[in-house]
């Protein structure tokens, strides 16, 4: 199994194509995880925008994680499961790509993305613009391996202060190195948005949980994350401090804003809407 495309990649074929404006796709969730994140199938759908976006531009430039206005959580995936992926391009020029898109399993949605945002910057800055090139023929053609994602160890997250129910600030550690850098990227390594979404997720949940409005013998569920803005890259071995504030908490679901900050400095921001699910 070759290295690249592998360790952080979520489509395995693009089924359909129209140059620019709209493609379809599939990506196989491998039977030996434990796990699939509603983050990861945000990541596939996003990865297949940006194959289209490259295409269109020569593989000139790639997409980097910028806006997503909406992202909805419609049903949970399973390892063995195959993600049917969409995407419908708004614009795709020099600057940035606008699309919606969306993925299914088995013909049920399972996830919607509305308003996604990615500003274009140099291929070459990250990747070889041959590869990456290379790579799209093999999934406009036979398809990749299918299985070949080896999954990614939880992120090192760590509480620091709370107040329960209401609010919590935790550090994250960024890996010096870790797999999922060879695809993400080989030449300028960044931390991937949808594992700090992700991290950030769990984060909320555990504190709409101990909501004193929230019900014993529920779980807590991410239903939609909306105004997701990323203002910077995040690198190996930097610590991220995320806060999750509860901004409203019902018996049926709660809302919660979420920030990054690096040294300070402000890195994303956006709200996590979660519901309650097996109330008793």
């Amino acid at each position: 199994m070759p290295e690249r495309f592998s360790a952080f990649s979520f489509v395995d074929r693009i089924t359909e194509l129209e140059p620019g404006k709209r493609a379809r796709g599939r990506f196989w969730v491998p039977q030996s995880l434990t796990d699939f994140p509603s983050s990861l199938t945000a990541e596939a759908v996003g990865q297949l925008a940006a194959w289209v976006g490259m295409a269109q531009l020569e593989f000139r430039k790639r997409p980097v994680a910028g806006l997503a206005g909406e992202a909805s959580f419609l049903g949970k995936v399973r390892p063995g499961q195959t993600l049917d992926l969409a995407v419908a391009i708004e614009t795709c020029d020099d600057d940035a790509i606008a699309y919606d898109g969306s993925a299914q399993v088995d013909g049920a949605p399972v996830l919607e993305l509305k308003r996604c945002v990615g500003p274009m910057l140099p291929i070459e800055d990250f990747d070889a613009a041959h590869a990456v090139r290379e790579q799209f023929e093999l999934l406009r053609g036979s398809g990749a391996a299918a299985g070949r994602f080896p999954g990614t160890p939880e992120p090192d997250l760590t509480v620091v202060e709370r107040a329960s129910g209401q609010w919590q600030r935790a550090e994250l550690r960024v890996p010096e190195s870790a797999s999922f850098f060879r695809d993400h990227f080989p030449r300028r390594p960044v931390f991937p948005a949808t594992l700090l979404l992700d991290a950030q997720i769990r984060l909320a949940l555990g504190l709409a949980a101990e909501t004193a409005n929230w019900p014993a013998g529920v779980r807590a569920v991410p239903s939609r994350v909306t105004d997701v803005k990323m203002r910077a890259f995040i690198l190996p071995g930097q610590v991220v401090e995320i806060r999750s504030e509860i901004l409203s908490a019902t018996s049926e679901a709660a809302t919660a804003a979420v920030t990054a900050r690096v040294a300070g400095k402000p890195v994303s921001t956006g709200r996590v809407e979660i519901a309650a699910r097996g109330a008793a």
